[in-house]
C-alpha cells in the first residue's frame, strides 16, 4: 500500500469511530479522533488507563491550535516556531475536544507534528488526532514497531504499514505547559 492509500485508509477507520496505531514525530502511537469521546473511551480502554490521565493530540500545523484552545498565549507561537525537537504545549481553555480528553483543571496537552504519515493523516481528516504511547499503562513504551506487544496490536482496528521497519530509538517529546498570562512551567525538557 501506498502512502497515500494507508493515510486514506487510516482516515476511514478514524471517521468510523476506529483507533489505529501509527508512526508519529516521536514514538508509535495509539490513535483516535480527538473530538470523538466514544473513541477516546476506547483508547483509555485499551490502555487500561484511567481516564484522569490526559492524552495528547497531535495537529498537522499550528493555525488548528485556535480552534481547540480558547486563548492561545503569545508565547507559544514563539516556542513552536523555535522548537527544533517535537514539542508538546499543555494549554488552558481546551474547547472542540472529547470532554474525556480534557483534563480535569480543562487544559489539553498538545502538538505539531513534523511527521510525514501523521502529517498527511490530519491533513485529510480535517480534526486532531490522539497520540499516546503504543503500550498498556504502566508497562514500558515501545522504542520501535518491534516492541508493540500483541495486545496492542490485535486491540486496534487498523495498523499503519508506513515506518514498520525503523529501529531508531526517538525521544519523547517535551512538555511544557503554557498558564494565561504567558507564565510557563517546564513538564519535561
Amino acid at each position: 500500500m501506498s502512502l497515500q492509500e494507508e493515510v486514506k485508509k487510516a482516515v476511514q477507520v478514524l471517521k468510523d469511530g476506529g483507533v489505529i496505531l501509527y508512526p508519529t514525530d516521536t514514538i508509535w502511537g495509539i490513535g483516535c479522533d480527538a473530538t470523538n469521546a466514544e473513541a477516546v473511551k476506547r483508547v483509555y480502554d485499551l490502555k487500561q488507563r484511567e481516564d484522569s490521565k490526559s492524552m495528547l493530540v497531535l495537529v498537522e500545523n499550528a493555525a488548528m491550535i485556535d480552534r481547540y484552545v480558547s486563548e492561545v498565549p503569545d508565547i507559544a507561537w514563539d516556542l513552536i516556531e523555535a522548537a527544533t525537537n517535537p514539542l508538546t504545549i499543555i494549554y488552558s481553555g481546551a474547547k472542540n475536544l472529547a470532554p474525556n480528553l480534557i483534563a480535569s483543571d480543562g487544559s489539553v496537552g498538545i502538538r505539531v507534528t513534523s511527521e510525514e504519515f501523521s502529517k498527511q493523516l490530519i491533513f485529510h481528516f480535517r480534526k486532531p488526532v490522539v497520540s499516546t504511547s503504543a503500550n498498556i499503562s504502566g508497562k514500558p513504551s515501545p522504542r520501535c514497531f518491534d516492541e508493540i506487544s500483541e495486545e496492542i496490536l490485535n486491540a486496534v482496528d487498523f495498523v499503519v504499514d508506513f515506518r514498520r521497519e525503523e529501529t531508531d530509538n526517538p525521544a519523547p517529546s517535551s512538555i511544557i505547559k503554557l498558564e494565561p498570562g504567558g507564565v510557563f512551567k517546564i513538564i519535561r525538557p
